[in-house]
């Protein structure tokens, strides 16, 4: 078996909206633009539920400020979903979307959020939500340290 290491993020800088969805439709292989803007809202909008505010401001500083908007769009949840609970979520949010569809589209979008935000920022947030996210974002998850 042969393990690869990714290299560490460098945060992208701070774009506007049309850069953020344009880089979502080149991710996630969108025909559209409209499309792509509408599942990258979508996914924020949701994702946005799952970020406490320490969190979601440190985030929110490496995107323009529609995504902020989206992120801020909803409560923070009590409890945090899994990361499939979440990937379901979105299947019945995201017109037409399976869960299977879903979990493109959520990956599409957290891996562009990923490049802005940069590694560290990324890590931080990881580590506050549930086991499985990391996939999300295009990162492997650790699962725990040799003692």
């Amino acid at each position: 078996m042969t393990v690869t290491t990714m290299q560490p993020r460098t945060p992208m800088p701070t774009s506007d909206w049309t850069d953020l969805v344009e880089a979502v439709r080149e991710a996630g292989r969108y025909p559209t633009t409209a499309e792509a803007e509408q599942v990258t809202r979508t996914v924020l909008s949701g994702f946005g539920g799952m970020l406490r505010d320490d969190s979601r401001a440190t985030f929110t500083q490496a995107l323009p400020p529609e995504a902020c908007e989206a992120l801020s769009a909803t409560t923070p949840e009590i409890s945090q979903p899994t990361a499939r609970e979440f990937v379901e979520s979105m299947a019945t949010r995201i017109e037409g979307a399976t869960p299977a569809t879903a979990r493109w589209h959520v990956s599409s979008v957290l891996n562009v959020l990923a490049e802005r935000a940069g590694a560290p920022t990324t890590a931080r947030l990881i580590s506050q939500l549930p086991p499985g996210y990391a996939l999300l974002f295009g990162l492997a998850e650790l699962l725990g340290t040799a003692a």
